[in-house]
């Protein structure tokens, strides 16, 4: 099972609604314009008991379901690869879906299954939404958890009921219910390990496949779940909370020896034979999602105009760049709440002065700026800046990428290549790769401009 599409493997940030925007009535639209969309599998006519049946669902029609779960991931959000999480033995086990069931059976002619793909999508979010109220309606505190037993316990068992409700207690139905139980307890403030071992813990092995559990059952559950998490609070308060990633990048930034970075010089305007953006988004992006990647490249255009007119960068105009990114109506707001990403790994913060520390940030990005940093210096950390200030709810990768074209482009460089820029990943709280990417730039730099030799460091402060 490949966990980055398995849906089992899903957190509560992950799929989190009010970390997710969603509008359910532009999703068959959204659908039909993906990659996979294009390609809908032929069903062979033979029986589901011919051989051929088994081979081709396998060999054809699910690599075809992975590709759908990607395009819709990179569409949406990873909270999307529930789509297919269908009830008892599916793609899946034991899932909430009910417009699915497997890709031999719910692949069918393409109109048919574009439909159930999106309908199956639909579902999957109503169920999410439908468990975010729920836990909504148990606002629950960890330095209360004495006082408040009985509520917690109350939570718990209508939890499980309300997935044994969905679900049917079909094959596997336990799996689920567990990371239910998981996501409850990580939205009120328990880590999501340690949520899991308390949920384990307490159901122990007792659910079963295709039966239900009995009154007393989900009542000791429900009991033994809430009893642990006094302990667990306590253990949650001597060791504080979880690190602000954003706060671990500021201070990170003004450690960095930015003044080591390769440094070409003065060069003047550059461009590349090739337009190395553009051809990466159309390969790449195109890829996935050809509306992805026209959104893509639409903002590339803009960028590039806003680079000719000496814009200068912070975050209303990456919100004008990010409307096209995303292909939304309305340029997008800075989030309103923590940010995660990496799995969950790095957690962003908010404060009501983070959009203003944004473009204090980006400022900095200018020819000029006061210790007269290297290009390839002020290009990584505007990226780097965006990366970690996670201004947006979706697409910050792609808002980084742009803004660090816009600060090469802004001195009339536009790259020959920028592969080494869209397929690493760095780290808030490391140094060392801040200084990475101002190598990788550095070779880009190289590639587009082949007669200026390689990099020197920069002997200014």
């Amino acid at each position: 099972m490949i966990p980055d599409l398995a849906p089992g493997y899903l957190t509560w940030d992950e799929v989190d609604p009010a970390r997710h925007p969603f509008d359910s009535a532009s999703v068959a639209h959204a659908v039909h314009a993906l990659g996979p969309a294009q390609c809908v599998p032929c069903r062979p006519d033979v029986s589901v008991a011919d051989p051929a049946m088994n081979s081709w669902s396998w060999d054809v029609a699910r690599p075809w379901a992975d590709a759908m779960s990607h395009a819709l991931v990179e569409r949406y959000g990873r909270w999307a690869v529930g789509w297919r999480w269908s009830r008892g033995e599916g793609d899946f086990d034991g899932g909430p879906v009910g417009h699915w069931c497997c890709v031999r059976d719910s692949i069918t002619t393409p109109q048919e299954t574009l439909a159930r793909v999106a309908t199956s999508l639909c579902e999957w979010r109503e169920w999410l939404e439908s468990l975010a109220g729920w836990f909504e309606a148990y606002p629950l505190e960890l330095d209360s958890v004495a006082d408040q037993r009985i509520l917690w316990e109350r939570a718990a068992r209508n939890l499980i009921l309300h997935v044994v409700d969905r679900t049917g207690c079909d094959s596997g139905w336990y799996g689920h219910c567990e990371q239910v139980l998981t996501w409850f307890l990580s939205r009120w403030g328990i880590a999501p390990g340690t949520a899991d071992e308390l949920v384990k813990q307490s159901i122990g092995g007792r659910f079963e496949s295709r039966t239900g559990p009995d009154t007393e059952l989900v009542e000791e559950v429900a009991e033994r779940l809430a009893l642990s998490l006094q302990p667990a609070a306590a253990g949650i308060r001597s060791a504080g909370v979880a690190p602000d990633h954003l706060q671990r990048w500021l201070e990170v930034r003004k450690a960095v020896q930015w003044q080591e970075a390769p440094d070409r010089g003065p060069q003047g305007p550059a461009a590349g034979s090739r337009d190395g953006a553009a051809e990466d988004i159309r390969a790449f992006d195109g890829a996935v999602d050809p509306a992805r990647a026209s959104g893509l490249l639409a903002a590339l255009e803009l960028m590039r105009a806003d680079a000719a007119r000496g814009a200068e960068l912070d975050f209303e105009l990456l919100r004008s760049w990010q409307q096209h990114v995303l292909g939304v109506e309305q340029p997008p707001q800075f989030r309103t709440l923590p940010a995660f990403a990496k799995g969950g790994r790095e957690r962003y913060g908010i404060g009501p002065d983070t959009r203003d520390l944004l473009d204090a940030c980006l400022a900095g990005s200018q020819r000029g700026d006061g210790q007269r940093l290297p290009l390839t210096a002020r290009a990584a950390r505007a990226y780097l800046d965006v990366c970690f200030f996670h201004p947006f709810d979706d697409g910050n990768a792609r808002s980084a990428f742009l803004a660090l074209l816009f600060v090469l482009a802004r001195e009339g460089i536009a790259l020959n290549g920028v592969g080494l820029l869209r397929r690493v990943t760095f780290q808030a709280d490391s140094p060392q790769d801040a200084l990475i990417l101002t190598r990788y730039i550095d070779v880009h730099l190289a590639e587009t401009r082949p007669s200026a030799g390689p990099g020197t460091r920069s002997s200014s402060a």
